[in-house]
């Protein structure tokens, strides 16, 4: 027996209202269409797990919806020999050149403003106008010369170098640690990767050594031993001063991370279906595998909460709810959402909050919303850390065989709910306007294939399970 089932926009009467039975058939049409989809996806999911990628990719791409074409303004390629300048260009980089030789500040720095501003894209440029304004006493505005010149070229190690010299000089560790750092992590195919990673350790080690500085006699042993473990497990929403915040800096991001995940696994309600945390778990741990970052002890759970929500810990701490499983549709979607949270400990985005004071400031803010710990960390994270998440987040996607637009269409379902009823992981996070359509160009230029594994067979499974324990958790409240 056939059944007619009127195609969406179809006119259902003469005066174009929509019956009941309308509405009936167009959602009974899209779930058809929907199980269609998925039973696609499953095919091509068991041909790239068999190795036939062609053949899998030939039905992703029947099925996925191409990515929106747009143009995205292409900055000029970085140009290192002077020989490349154009004529005025070199008239510039000589009167500068005239300038240092006689030692006279305004002819060097007037000549030299003007071609870092009319030539961005010679990077000598940038690091002599450090240079020169470092020996003129004007660190502040070498900095911020180097800042916007690494925003530009953010893969020039040069000009990173620069800026974390820069950022050491002003006796800043932290943060020349973590710029060295992230460019390591950022730029995994750099040849001076390692070089990187040196710096990062040695700017960490003099921040510490600072910290202990401040620290006088019995104080350090007393803080250590026990203001830690108040702060931490005694009494987490209690005022912490700076001497305990010092306390936990001077243990690192593990010890942190490792306290406060403790005190929140005793705070919230945990999902302890062995199914749905190896799950979740195996997903993290393939994803940790190919982050940048050893010395981790790398840690996913999962809450009993029916939100689509995560936050991560320092030291590779995550935590995931339960409706994050629900909410999505597949493998690659779920496994976005917890490589961009991974990206943050990685990256050190939740330690440097800590560093930064923005600790106590989140617990005094947020504690009558009742979020407990989810806020340490996730509600100060500047634009260009979530920038930095998603960037590290999608490669991570790429470099473990998932399609690299886990993370695009994990926001695609986001946008469609942040309208009415923002989810709980985007109010938590800067305004996302623009986010899939910078995701996308992402993609794109990196050339990150968005036809790999999706994973829709299990992720249904083990979705179906997140249901029914959530409607029991609800039955039992």
């Amino acid at each position: 027996m056939n059944v007619w089932l009127p195609l969406p926009g179809a006119i259902a009467t003469e005066t174009n209202s929509v019956t009941p039975q309308d509405q009936t058939n167009q959602k009974l049409q899209k779930r058809l269409a929907e199980l269609q989809r998925d039973r696609q996806l499953i095919a091509a999911d068991s041909l790239y797990l068999g190795g036939q990628f062609a053949a899998a990719e030939k039905i992703y791409r029947q099925v996925k919806t191409p990515l929106a074409q747009s143009i995205e303004p292409k900055t000029p390629e970085p140009v290192l020999d002077p020989a490349y300048l154009s004529p005025a260009g070199k008239v510039y980089w000589r009167e500068t050149r005239a300038g240092v030789a006689q030692n006279l500040q305004t002819r060097t720095l007037v000549p030299l403003r003007l071609l870092v501003e009319q030539y961005p894209e010679f990077i000598p440029g940038h690091l002599r106008l450090a240079e020169i304004l470092t020996k003129y006493d004007k660190s502040e505005d070498a900095l911020a010369v180097l800042e916007k010149a690494s925003a530009l070229y953010p893969t020039q190690p040069e000009i990173v170098k620069a800026k974390i010299a820069a950022l050491a000089a002003e006796k800043k560790w932290m943060e020349a640690s973590l710029t060295a750092r992230q460019f390591a992590l950022l730029n995994y195919n750099q040849p001076q990767q390692t070089e990187f990673t040196l710096i990062a350790e040695e700017n960490l080690k003099r921040y510490k050594s600072h910290l202990r500085g401040q620290l006088r006699g019995n104080a350090i042993a007393n803080v250590i031993t026990g203001a830690l473990g108040y702060a931490l497990t005694g009494s987490i929403f209690g005022p912490i001063s700076a001497v305990q915040t010092t306390a936990m800096l001077l243990q690192g991001e593990s010890s942190v991370g490792k306290s406060v995940s403790k005190q929140a696994r005793k705070q919230l309600e945990m999902v302890e279906d062995p199914d749905v945390v190896n799950y979740v778990n195996e997903i993290g741990q393939k994803l940790a595998v190919v982050a940048g970052r050893n010395d981790f002890e790398y840690e996913f759970f999962v809450i009993m909460d029916d939100d689509l929500n995560a936050f991560a810990l320092p030291g590779g701490k995550v935590f995931v709810n339960a409706g994050s499983v629900a909410k999505t549709n597949s493998e690659a979607e779920l496994a976005g959402l917890l490589a961009h949270e991974l990206s943050h400990a990685v990256l050190s985005h939740g330690f440097q909050l800590v560093a930064e004071g923005n600790l106590v400031a989140n617990v005094t803010q947020y504690v009558p919303l009742g979020n407990t710990v989810a806020n340490l960390f996730v509600l100060n994270y500047s634009r260009d850390m979530e920038k930095q998440a998603d960037t590290l987040g999608t490669r991570l996607l790429s470099s473990t065989g998932y399609a690299a637009d886990g993370l695009r269409n994990l926001m695609i379902i986001l946008e469609a709910q942040e309208k009415n009823n923002p989810p709980s992981w985007l109010s938590s996070h800067p305004a996302t306007e623009n986010r899939v359509d910078y995701l996308e160009k992402l993609i794109v230029r990196n050339q990150y294939n968005r036809y790999a594994y999706e994973g829709v067979g299990q992720h249904a499974e083990i979705k179906a399970k997140v249901k029914k324990l959530l409607v029991e958790q609800k039955h039992v409240d």
